[in-house]
């Protein structure tokens, strides 16, 4: 595995392999790399003859308050792993190879509809700064496909709307969440989590399991589905930003009969903000909420 930290060596190694009519596949993260990372690169694997993985922790998305300074990074152990999963580069920028002119005032890419909601609402500016750096990231490496994990949905539905507005010839694939055995979604901000922290973590997926089988069995009042599973945080000692029901594909308020939705939950315990969804198939007719939770 060749680690490239420059642009120009970047484009220069993807020209190579284009000259080579040789596939690639990308799986970009932010790194402190775990088996969720890992089962991104398997899946890479399946779609590339070529795999890049990035490592970046992108300013660009990180609030004023947030934990910028404070995200874990393990360079060292993130080149071991991904050399271990077989990936032929690492990308391992700079801040000030991505942005060169700073992040102030920089160009940046916006999905209007999608970026002010859900997480987004209580991020703004995190969904511009994930498109940008995503973008930026798929001009540079020219992927075939590129991977990412179905944890951050929103951020995946963000990214796909992205590629398809602005023509990339680029196939966006959703991979699986990997979860430990209790449930809880593997995450690198899992580790602000004390030991009691943890054990109450996978109220969260409990949660949304709730929301998933009342939807499933033809319960479509959302407005008390989204209620209790606020509840149910809240006494498991979270901290909930929203608990809602979504359409899967648009992220809009659900409505209809035998539909495919998305209950998605952002909620924090201490330290550390935690996301997580269920995908499922709402058997009845729902009920329009008239506001989300």
């Amino acid at each position: 595995m060749r680690t490239i930290t420059t642009i120009a060596e970047l484009r220069e190694t993807v020209r190579e392999w284009r000259l080579a009519r040789e596939s690639i596949a990308f799986v970009p993260t932010m790194g402190n790399l775990h088996a969720g990372h890992a089962s991104l690169v398997g899946a890479a694997h399946l779609h590339g003859r070529r795999v890049v993985a990035s490592v970046f922790v992108n300013p660009l998305q990180f609030g004023p308050n947030e934990d910028f300074a404070a995200y874990p990074r393990t360079p060292d152990e993130d080149s071991q792993l991904l050399e271990g999963l077989g990936a032929d580069v690492l990308f391992l920028p700079k801040v000030e190879e991505m942005y060169p002119k700073g992040t102030t005032g920089s160009t940046i890419v916006d999905v209007p509809e999608l970026s002010g909601i859900l997480c987004g609402a209580f991020r703004p500016g995190h969904f511009q700064g994930v498109a940008t750096v995503v973008v930026k990231l798929l001009n540079l490496v020219q992927p075939d496909v590129a991977i990412f994990g179905e944890k951050d949905y929103q951020q995946l539905t963000i990214i796909r709307v992205s590629v398809e507005d602005l023509c990339l010839p680029v196939k966006i694939v959703g991979a699986p969440t990997v979860r430990a055995d209790d449930g809880l979604a593997l995450s690198s901000r899992n580790r602000y989590l004390d030991a009691d922290e943890r054990a109450r973590a996978p109220q969260l997926y409990r949660a949304l399991d709730r929301a998933r089988r009342r939807l499933e069995s033809g319960d479509g009042d959302v407005a008390d589905i989204e209620r209790e599973g606020v509840e149910a945080l809240k006494a498991a000692g979270f901290r909930p930003d929203y608990f809602e029901v979504r359409m899967a594909e648009t992220l809009a308020r659900p409505r209809g009969h035998n539909v495919d939705v998305v209950v998605l939950a952002a909620a924090r315990l201490s330290r550390a903000r935690l996301i997580d969804n269920l995908q499922c198939r709402a058997a009845g007719e729902l009920q329009e909420a008239v506001s989300g939770h």
